[in-house]
């Protein structure tokens, strides 16, 4: 692609330098990140569900939804997801996640997990069109993930992550560009527990709490930092269970990014934004005041803070172990990025292999994705549906 501005170059400075021109946004209050890839969900089975992966039964992939669930996964656990990213916009971004996990005793489970952005080549040129430069941009993280049972039915997580930012290197509209590198942890809890309700039907109950992408700021320019996209994620599931062959899960998931909210600026008498605050904090602070703050910093007050959340719901049905059907809706307000989807999903497992298919239709018109698939082949010795 050959163009003044490329569209995914364009769409990355955004989200990247957006913080740096928050006084020319007023009026929107969309919340901005670096590496925003680290939210994306990187698995064919928690997509199909619409993100509310919470509530499902444990496999290699909760590494992304909460790893303290790999103490309920089994003994050991392989997965690789793939993603043909954006094709609407681009022919050669890619999305892959691979993940594994461990046991390394009764109570104790290693995990480790690799996911890659590739945006393929990216071809700069100036204002008259000459070519300037050519970029392989992308960004990857790599997670080790440590997950012990506190007791019969809870346990807790704790991950530690690298992240490498590539997006552009050089001079862009006055602006220093460069890679930039940061360092995260995750905390999580979580909690199964089953029991019998008559001969032929037992239940499932589960519940966790994930907060995320906990760490330094990514200093992509001369001008401003970025804060990773830390994100709390509360979630629930409740399964039916039928001899015990066949099972239906419901699952609900609420998530909340803990990064400021963008404050609203006083506009002069010219009608242009000035940098002086009328409404909200000051977004430049420090990690831990923005995690502590970004429950009542919007300007808007109480109902922009509830706008924040998004919330997900969806259900898993699994027939005689072997063949699963899945479908979701992912919601989240128009202020805030309007981001809402619909989402289907398959699966099925031979022994200890399964494949599985996500399938994404965005509903709202500002959601540049459309009819995205994802594809996960995985690897379970053992059939994990046994854990409980």
């Amino acid at each position: 692609m050959s163009t003044l501005l490329p569209k995914p170059v364009y769409a990355l400075l955004v989200v990247v330098l957006l913080p740096v021109f928050a006084i020319a946004q007023i009026g929107r209050s969309t919340i901005a990140t670096g590496a925003s890839f680290l939210l994306l969900s990187p698995d064919a089975r928690t997509t199909g569900v619409a993100e509310a992966g919470t509530g499902l039964i444990p496999d290699a992939n909760s590494v992304f939804t909460n790893a303290a669930k790999l103490s309920f996964a089994g003994e050991k656990g392989l997965s690789f997801s793939y993603t043909p990213w954006m094709r609407q916009l681009v022919k050669d971004e890619h999305l892959g996640y691979l993940t594994a996990f461990h046991r390394l005793s009764q109570r104790e489970v290693l995990g480790l997990s690799v996911k890659y952005l590739d945006m393929g080549e990216i071809t700069f040129r100036d204002e008259t069109g000459n070519l300037s430069q050519r970029y392989n941009a992308g960004e990857i993280s790599i997670d080790a993930s440590y997950s012990r049972l506190l007791g019969e039915h809870f346990a807790m997580a704790l991950t530690a992550r690298y992240i490498h930012s590539n997006l552009g290197s050089g001079a862009y509209n006055g602006l220093d560009m460069d890679r930039a590198n940061a360092f995260a942890v995750d905390l999580g809890l979580y909690s199964e527990k089953s029991y019998m309700s008559s001969r032929q039907f037992s239940k499932r109950f589960a519940w966790g709490i994930n907060l995320t992408n906990i760490g330094t700021k990514l200093n992509y320019t001369n001008a401003k930092e970025s804060f990773l996209p830390m994100n709390l994620r509360m979630g629930a599931g409740y399964g039916l269970n039928n001899n015990p062959d066949n099972r239906l899960t419901l699952l609900l998931d609420v998530t909340k990014l803990m990064v400021p909210s963008r404050p609203q600026y006083r506009v002069n008498e010219q009608g242009n934004a000035t940098t002086e605050i009328e409404k909200g904090r000051d977004p430049d602070r420090s990690v831990p005041s923005a995690l502590f703050t970004s429950f009542f910093d919007a300007p808007g007050g109480f109902s922009e803070e509830l706008s924040e959340f998004t919330i997900s719901g969806g259900l898993e049905f699994c027939y005689y172990r072997q063949f699963f059907l899945r479908t979701g809706y992912f919601y989240e307000t128009p202020e805030k990025g309007n981001r809402q989807h619909f989402a289907a999903g398959v699966g099925f497992r031979v022994r200890s292999l399964q494949i599985d298919i996500g399938y994404l239709a965005p509903m709202a018109q500002r959601f540049t994705v459309r009819n995205e698939l994802k594809f996960t082949l995985s690897f379970h010795p053992g059939n994990i549906l046994d854990m409980d």
